[in-house]
């Protein structure tokens, strides 16, 4: 069976997949990430950037993977399947930004909320770098995308946007669902990931 490697957001909680991972077959194997220094996660030293947590997930791909990421983990996935094609089998991507220009699309800023309620988040994580443009097109793992209409992070209209540009990919947009979609609606985004991924 192909792992499966589920990363969060800026949240940075490795618990934040596991209501829709639990809901997976019990027998697929699955590895929760946590992003070190940013969200409330310890900090470590050794982790200065967005290059380190996409070198911390590279290193844990001996063999191919199926990445589920939500948010800014969609970046870092995206980054992997492009970098690392032939270690990406499958890609699920949910509210992210994938690498484009979120201004364009009118998602709203999210990062004096964030300082708030992650106060001691490493300054890095408010970098313009980690929101650099990317060229999606030349994703070639099949790509499910999942949104949430209520999303003001990510708009809607991002995930159409990817749905254009990457090859072979089907955007499923949630009734509902916000940028924590995957939580609030576990039953249905482990539904859709399960279809996905299935061998």
């Amino acid at each position: 069976m192909t792992k499966i490697l589920f990363l969060p957001g800026s949240g940075a909680s490795p618990d934040f997949w596991k209501p829709a991972g639990s809901l997976l077959p019990a027998d697929w194997p699955k590895e929760y990430f946590g992003w070190p220094g940013i969200g409330r996660q310890p900090h470590d030293p050794a982790i200065k950037g967005l290059d380190d947590l996409i070198a911390m997930v590279v290193a844990k791909m001996d063999a191919p993977v199926d990445l589920v990421a939500q948010s800014m983990g969609g970046v870092i996935a995206v980054r992997i399947a492009l970098a690392h094609p032939r270690l990406v089998r499958r890609l699920v991507l949910t509210v992210t930004s994938g690498g484009v220009d979120m201004a364009a699309f009118g998602a709203s800023d999210w990062r004096a909320d964030y300082r708030k309620t992650f106060p001691n988040a490493a300054e890095w994580i408010y970098e313009p770098r980690a929101a650099a443009p990317l060229p999606v097109e030349r994703v070639t793992a099949p790509t499910l995308l999942i949104w949430g209409d209520l999303d003001q992070i990510s708009p809607v209209a991002v995930g159409r946007h990817l749905e254009q540009r990457i090859a072979g990919s089907r955007l499923h947009v949630v009734a509902g669902g916000d940028h924590d979609v995957a939580q609030t609606h576990a039953k249905e985004v482990a539904a859709l990931v399960a279809d996905h991924l299935s061998p």
